[in-house]
């Protein structure tokens, strides 16, 4: 479980750690401004759940990796078990909308779609490892798909698209760097230009329940916005008002002006999926570069440790949380820009929620280790 021996703490990454508590005292700023005006103590969850986070990461830093690869099974099975009781129980947490997504547990409440990204991840990694010599092999490529299938197909059915979207794009940066051959590469490109075009035609048809209608409300409104209803767009819009109000320096962080789309009470969840509102309008055009700056530099550390890291197993383990980070992120970003349609996913390490920052801080913690047992230079 712990290889102290095998660790070298001048291997130990540094500079992700600082980046790492830049981005979540940030996240602790802007979310103190969003909820400002609310009776919402999301601060002080904040908080506690920065400080178990963080050791949540350095144990996952000491701990050796391979120890999690080898209970993969373990961890895939609460995976599915948690995914499961989210559709099962009558009364597992709380809704949103149409969505249920949380388990209520003592008194707090866990979104185990969040965890269960950080399994897939371990997941993929021990059985890509496995198999590295046969990965192009139809059977491997089918059993990856179905340990896929068994997390991703219960994350969709909450209905959570936009995180099954984060699965999928994580499935494929993995089974990517494992080494599949690229005549499987072009074989699936070429399949999915019929597929896309039949789904697209699906979900615009009346009785169509592969999507649920606010769903595709919302890919319509995105993309017909003069068609779409105001009620429908105001999000999307103040967003996008406040960004731009920002202007190049910001209105300065925690202000009251009346001409705050925050203060104003315009948006809502300013404090999760629109927080990059927040950012644009109180830091500007340059404060906005920063935090999106720290979470590319974020990613492009977990590249660099894949890059070193001793095994395949170990540099799966980093492209799956650079590929989780950079399509999160993008997604957040896109949508509080209008770039992308309305969905809701959190903004890594910025955004308030327990399970998304944890989780996280965990995934983190694994590259961190990964980065402790990468291949010696020499010297």
């Amino acid at each position: 479980m712990f290889k102290f021996e095998e660790y070298r703490l001048r291997y130990f990454n540094f500079r992700l750690v600082l980046y790492i508590a830049l981005l979540t005292g940030a996240g602790v700023i802007f979310i103190r401004s969003a909820t400002m005006n609310s009776a919402d103590d999301a601060v002080s969850k904040q908080m506690m759940g920065l400080g178990l986070g963080a050791l949540c990461m350095f144990a996952a830093a000491l701990i050796d990796y391979h120890f999690w690869l080898k209970i993969w099974p373990v961890i895939y099975a609460a995976c599915v078990g948690m995914l499961l009781a989210v559709l099962v129980l009558e009364n597992p947490g709380y809704s949103s909308g149409e969505a249920r997504r949380w388990l209520s547990i003592g008194g707090f409440s866990l979104q185990p779609s969040e965890f269960s990204k950080i399994g897939l991840i371990l997941t993929l990694a021990a059985y890509f490892h496995r198999f590295r010599e046969r990965i192009s092999s139809l059977p491997v490529v089918a059993g990856g798909l179905v340990l896929y299938g068994g997390i991703g197909f219960l994350i969709f059915k909450e209905p959570d698209l936009s995180t099954t979207l984060v699965t999928v794009f994580i499935f494929i940066v993995m089974i990517y760097v494992a080494g599949i051959s690229y005549k499987w590469i072009f074989g699936v490109i070429g399949a999915c230009i019929p597929v896309v075009g039949v789904l697209i035609y699906i979900i615009q048809q009346p009785e169509q329940t592969f999507i649920k209608g606010w769903q595709l409300g919302r890919i319509t409104d995105w993309l017909y916005p003069e068609q779409a209803s105001l009620d429908t767009t105001r999000q999307v819009r103040y967003s996008v008002q406040a960004i731009a109000s920002g202007q190049l320096y910001g209105k300065g962080l925690f202000n009251t002006t009346l001409e705050s789309v925050k203060n104003g009470n315009f948006l809502s969840q300013e404090d999760c999926d629109f927080i990059f509102a927040v950012v644009g309008e109180e830091t500007g055009f340059w404060g906005s570069v920063i935090v999106i700056g720290l979470l590319a530099l974020v990613v492009l550390e977990c590249v660099w440790l894949a890059i070193r890291a001793k095994d395949l197993a170990g540099r799966l383990i980093c492209v799956g949380i650079a590929g989780l980070l950079a399509f999160q992120s993008f997604v957040n970003i896109g949508v509080a820009t209008r770039l992308l349609p309305n969905t809701g996913l959190p903004l890594p390490f910025i955004s308030a929620g327990l399970s998304s920052l944890l989780s996280l801080m965990i995934g983190m913690g694994l590259v961190l280790n990964v980065g402790l047992q990468r291949k010696r230079e020499n010297t």
